[in-house]
C-alpha cells in the first residue's frame, strides 16, 4: 500500500490562445471606412486602392465601398476598396 500521494501528470494541458486571423470581409461586401479587411502575420494580402495598413500588417478600409481581392503581380494578392455610387456624399436639396 502507497504512504506517499501520488501527483498528477503536469506534461499536457497548454495550449496558447488562438489570434482569430484571417480574412474577414470578403470581395463584393460592402464595408464603411476603419472597418477591418484582414487580420494576417506578414503581408500573405497587400494593400491596394483606399486600403491602409497596421503596424500588425492589419488591412483596414480607408474609405466607404465594396471590397475587391486581385492581383499584384504573378504570386501577389492585394485587396482593394472602391466607393459605389449611392456611398457618395450626398448633394444638398435645392429649396
Amino acid at each position: 500500500m502507497a504512504h506517499k500521494k501520488g501527483t498528477g501528470s503536469t506534461r499536457n494541458g497548454r495550449d496558447s490562445t488562438s489570434k482569430r486571423l484571417g480574412v474577414k470581409r470578403y470581395g463584393g461586401q460592402v464595408v464603411k471606412a476603419g472597418n477591418i479587411l484582414v487580420r494576417q502575420r506578414g503581408t500573405k494580402f497587400h494593400p491596394g486602392s483606399n486600403v491602409g495598413i497596421g503596424n500588425d500588417d492589419t488591412l483596414f478600409a480607408l474609405i466607404d465601398g465594396v471590397v475587391a481581392f486581385e492581383r499584384k503581380g504573378k504570386s501577389r494578392q492585394k485587396v482593394s476598396v472602391y466607393a459605389t455610387s449611392n456611398t457618395a456624399e450626398p448633394v444638398a436639396a435645392e429649396s
